[in-house]
C-alpha cells in the first residue's frame, strides 16, 4: 500500500496550483486510517464498526511567508489553495524547510487480522477474568488499524508508508458495597494479541486489591509499573526536546556530555521497533535510532529541520506534525527505555516498606519536574509482599531528582503507545493519604 491508496494525481495537482498561483514551494501531506474496533461492554459484544477518516495539508510559501490549509475527506484543490495563500498573507516571511531527496515507499511491517479474530480475543480474555471474578464486570476493545501516510512537495520528494497495528485495551469494574475497583490494562501488537497475558495481568491487580489498607506515610520508595512509570518520560521527553533548549527552558540545556540521571538509566529512539513503525518525519527525513542518554550521561536532544538550523546542528528526523493542521514540530517516536533485570514481583519483593503505583488521577509534572499526582490504583507494600490496596493515596516530587534516586530497574518492559519501558522504584517522593 503506498501512494496508490489516494485520489490519483491531487498532491501533484496541488502543487501544480500552487505553482500557478506564485507559490514559491509547497508540500502536501495525505493521511489516511482504516480501523475496525470491535466494543464489549458489561462482559457482552456491544458492537462492531468500521472507521476511516482521509486527510490532506496543503503546506506554501507566497514570498517566504507560510500559509496552511487542511480538508478531509474530498477535496477540492483550488478551494485549498486559496485557503492556503490566504493565511500566508498573514504570517511573516521565514525560511523554507523543506527536504529535496525522492524516497521510495516502505514494506509495512504490520499485519492486518479479521474482525472474527478480535471478537474471539476478546472472549477469551473475558472469560478468563470471570472465571476468577464471576461480579466482575468487563469492557473492552480490540482494534486492527491501517495507517497510510504520504508525503510530497515541489523539491521533488515522494515518499509513503503503510504502518497495521493491533492493539486492545481491557477495564473490570468491582463493585462491594461502597467501594469501587476499576483496573484496565492494553496492548499494542504487531500480527496477534495475547488474552493470555492481558488476562493475567488484570487478575494479578484484582487479586492485590481484595483488601483494603491504610496508605502509607512519609518518604518511602515508590515502585511504578511500567504503564505507569510513562508519567516519569513524559517529561524527560520534554527536557530532550531541541525546541525546548532553544528556548533555555529545558533544565538539561548546558548539559551536554553531563552526567544527568541514574547510570543505569539509558534512553533511546528505535523507528523500527515495537509495533509502531515510521520511517520518515513529517517533514519528509528520515528517521534513525538515536541514543539520547547512555548510562545517566546527556548525549543527545532531538530537533525537527526549524529548530536544528536555529541551534546551529543537523535535524534528527523528529519533526512531526501534533495535528494535520498543525505544522511540524520536534516530537518524539518509539522512546524506549533499556530494560534492567528481575520481574515485577522480584522488584516487589525489593521493597520492605513502600507503594506501588500501577494507575493515576492527571497527568505528569511539567518542564520544571515537579508533580503532584492522585493514585488511581495502588498497591501498598510490607516485607517484600503486596498486602493490599490503598485509597485516597498522593505522591508528589520531582522528576528530575526521582531518577538520580533510582533504586531498581525492572527487566519487565512493556509498550505504552510509543513508549518502551519496566517497572522501576524511584526514592525521594512524598507520599500522603488516609489512615
Amino acid at each position: 500500500m503506498g501512494s496508490e491508496n489516494f485520489p490519483e494525481t491531487l498532491a501533484e495537482q496541488l502543487l501544480e496550483l500552487a505553482a500557478q498561483s506564485g507559490a514559491e514551494a509547497a508540500e502536501v501531506y495525505q493521511s489516511r486510517s482504516l480501523s475496525r474496533p470491535v466494543f464489549f461492554e458489561a462482559n457482552r459484544l456491544k458492537q462492531l464498526e468500521s472507521a476511516q477518516s482521509e486527510g490532506t495539508a496543503l503546506r506554501l510559501w507566497r514570498e517566504g511567508c507560510p500559509g496552511l490549509a487542511v480538508a478531509y475527506g474530498p477535496v477540492e484543490p483550488q478551494a485549498i489553495v486559496e485557503r492556503a495563500l490566504a493565511l500566508s498573507q498573514l504570517n511573516t516571511p521565514e525560511p523554507i524547510e523543506l527536504g529535496s531527496d525522492s524516497k521510495p515507499g516502505y514494506p509495512d511491517l504490520g499485519e492486518a487480522v479479521p474482525v472474527e479474530q478480535l471478537v474471539e480475543w476478546g472472549k477469551q480474555a473475558i472469560a478468563l477474568i470471570r472465571d476468577a471474578y464471576p461480579e466482575v464486570l468487563v469492557s473492552a476493545e480490540w482494534d486492527s488499524e491501517v495507517e497510510t501516510t504520504r508525503l510530497v512537495n515541489s523539491q521533488g520528494l515522494d515518499c509513503h508508508y503503510t504502518d497495521t497495528t493491533l492493539s486492545c485495551y481491557l477495564s473490570a469494574e468491582w463493585v462491594r458495597g461502597d467501594d469501587f475497583l476499576s483496573v484496565s490494562d492494553g496492548q499494542a501488537q504487531r500480527g496477534s494479541l495475547h488474552p493470555e497475558k492481558l488476562a493475567h495481568q488484570i487478575l494479578k491487580r484484582l487479586g492485590w486489591a481484595k483488601e483494603n489498607v491504610a496508605s502509607p506515610t512519609g518518604r518511602i520508595p515508590v515502585l511504578f509499573t511500567s504503564k505507569a512509570a510513562d508519567m516519569l518520560w513524559n517529561t524527560i521527553q520534554a527536557a530532550l526536546n531541541g525546541k525546548r533548549v532553544l528556548e533555555k527552558a529545558s533544565p538539561w540545556t548546558d548539559h551536554l556530555g553531563q552526567s544527568i540521571v541514574s547510570a543505569a538509566l539509558t534512553l533511546y529512539q528505535d523507528p523500527e521497533a515495537g509495533p509502531f513503525s515510521c520511517p520518515f518525519d513529517d517533514e519528509g527525513t528520515p528517521s534513525q535510532p538515536l541514543v539520547f542518554i547512555q548510562k545517566g550521561i546527556l548525549q543527545h536532544f532531538y530537533s525537527d529541520r526549524t529548530v536544528a538550523r536555529l541551534l546551529g546542528t543537523s535535524t534528527t528526523g523528529n519533526g512531526f506534525r501534533p495535528g494535520l493542521g498543525s505544522y511540524p514540530t520536534p516530537g518524539l517516536f518509539n522512546l524506549l527505555i533499556q530494560p534492567g533485570k528481575g520481574s515485577l514481583s522480584d522488584l516487589i519483593n525489593q521493597l520492605d516498606e513502600g507503594l506501588i503505583v500501577d494507575q493515576m488521577l492527571g497527568g505528569g509534572g511539567s518542564i520544571s519536574g515537579d508533580f503532584s499526582i492522585n493514585v488511581d490504583l495502588g498497591y501498598r507494600v510490607k516485607n517484600g509482599q503486596v498486602v493490599g490496596r490503598v485509597k485516597d493515596t498522593m505522591v508528589a516530587g520531582n522528576v528530575y531528582t526521582a531518577l538520580k534516586q533510582l533504586v531498581a530497574l525492572g527487566g519487565d518492559a512493556d509498550w505504552n503507545g510509543s513508549c518502551y519501558t519496566p517497572s522501576l522504584i524511584v526514592d525521594g517522593l512524598s507520599t500522603t493519604g488516609r489512615s
